[in-house]
């Protein structure tokens, strides 16, 4: 079976056949196209099949938003997507639109043990729930419930959340992006642009100071990359305090989604920053505020967290999601 998958963000749609066999999933070719360039995903999916034909009676798509009765206004584009509509205009008998973050979720089983690396041991051998959660342009979160012999994955929109600070310093975060934006979710800090929020605040706010190389560096590009590469390398105090905070607040709210599903057989981290920001993921700032929870403190330091590191999480995710609905 020939099956047509994407996984669709804010930032980039990657588009994918994969051929289906048992359990053998061989791809067979794959697309990445910058999202903001387009009008909707059934003008990105037409480009695909029209270079590489219209192969699939099944597709599957991962897209960044609260999908609901099959359709979807995703949360950082302009789009709205429609699965039946695309069931239509793609000539496919069916077609199933899920979360990204439910996709990479679904990829959970078909990950092999160096797809991930290992930020909390914790009890390795424990079951029961386990939870997604992925920075990238936006905030995503997912769960996978235990119903005592498969994981099941289920969506959730958990990075909307209202952002809970844990100190001073992010008393003060809060009401400076309280001005910027009213309602402040855990997306205006977890995320590319969060990070880019974290690092305005601590300069407008007398934190740090930001050179005048820096500042040219910062109008040319991604700023979030720039932050992050020069947090990592030890080139901008700013930088490197801003991500710093972003690890602390990213580790926060991995712990709060871990308390709320139980997530006692893992935490898993998605999505494009956390491999390029391992080191800092390594350091103690994550596991301390994802498990610096009061009473609740020892049972998080018992699970396990991990860093995903397959780009290909949520392909594979819409693949094996695609063959359960066929």
């Amino acid at each position: 079976m020939i099956v047509l998958v994407g996984d669709i963000g804010g930032t980039h749609t990657r588009i994918a056949y994969y051929d289906c066999e048992g359990s053998r999933l061989e791809l067979l070719v794959e697309e990445i196209y910058p999202s903001a360039h387009y009008k909707g995903l059934s003008e990105i999916l037409l480009k695909f099949t029209d270079s590489y034909g219209t192969r699939s009676t099944q597709a599957c798509f991962g897209i960044a938003g609260p999908v609901h009765e099959g359709r979807v206004r995703t949360t950082n584009l302009p789009w709205t997507v429609d699965a039946s509509q695309l069931a239509v205009a793609l000539g496919v008998k069916a077609v199933t639109l899920i979360n990204d973050l439910e996709a990479i979720a679904y990829s959970v089983a078909l990950l092999k043990p160096e797809d991930f690396v290992i930020l909390n041991e914790g009890n390795s051998q424990s079951a029961g729930n386990a939870a997604v959660i992925a920075a990238g342009t936006g905030l995503g979160e997912a769960g996978l419930y235990w119903d005592g012999v498969h994981h099941l994955p289920f969506a959730c929109e958990g990075g909307h959340g209202d952002f809970g600070p844990a100190d001073e310093l992010q008393d003060e975060l809060l009401r400076h992006l309280r001005a910027q934006f009213g309602h402040v979710s855990w997306e205006r800090l977890v995320c590319g642009p969060g990070l880019h929020n974290i690092y305005n605040f601590l300069r407008t706010a007398g934190h740090g100071e930001e050179p005048d190389w820096l500042k040219v560096e910062m109008e040319h590009g991604d700023p979030a990359s720039h932050i992050a590469r020069h947090g990592i390398d030890g080139t901008s105090p700013l930088c490197t305090q801003a991500l710093e905070l972003f690890v602390s607040l990213y580790g926060s709210e991995a712990g709060n989604l871990a308390l709320k599903i139980m997530a006692t057989g893992g935490v898993y981290l998605g999505g494009g920053i956390a491999p390029k920001i391992l080191d800092k993921l390594r350091s103690p700032s994550f596991v301390k505020a994802f498990s610096t929870k009061g009473r609740m403190s020892d049972f998080l330091k018992a699970i396990p967290v991990r860093v995903i590191l397959n780009d290909k999480a949520g392909l594979l995710g819409a693949v094996r999601c695609a063959i359960l609905n066929a």
